[in-house]
């Protein structure tokens, strides 16, 4: 198992910036990829960015240029540094972890964190 718990989220106006942290415990070592997705009202969870422990990351197109994502893995952390935030990011932000055990991939998931955007 994997326990993942988000934090960072919060109101913040047009044009700032938020850093999210995920800080996952458990049987961390045999995971293989982290991300971050969101989900606003009434829409589907979509991916915003992922990261292999090789360090390739792939952004959603809609935050490329302006979001990080970014992880340490002495302290077991994920990041995601948001910039140039606009009222269209505003969604409940969830980090995820895939955990391979042989044959099959497991995910594993936080609780979420709200981002709000607005003026």
């Amino acid at each position: 198992q994997v326990q993942l718990v988000e934090s960072g989220g919060g109101l913040v106006q047009p044009g700032g910036s938020l850093r999210l942290s995920c800080a996952a415990s458990g049987r961390i070592f045999s995971i293989s990829a982290m991300a971050w997705y969101r989900q606003a009202p009434g829409k589907q969870r979509d991916m915003v960015a992922r990261i292999t422990n090789g360090g390739t990351t792939n952004y959603a197109d809609s935050v490329k240029g302006r979001f990080t994502i970014s992880r340490d893995n002495f302290k077991s952390t994920l990041y995601l540094q948001m910039n140039s935030l606009k009222p269209e990011d505003t969604a409940v932000y969830y980090c995820n972890a895939d955990r391979s055990t042989g044959a099959t991939i497991d995910s594993y998931w936080g609780q979420g964190t709200q981002v709000t955007v607005a003026s």
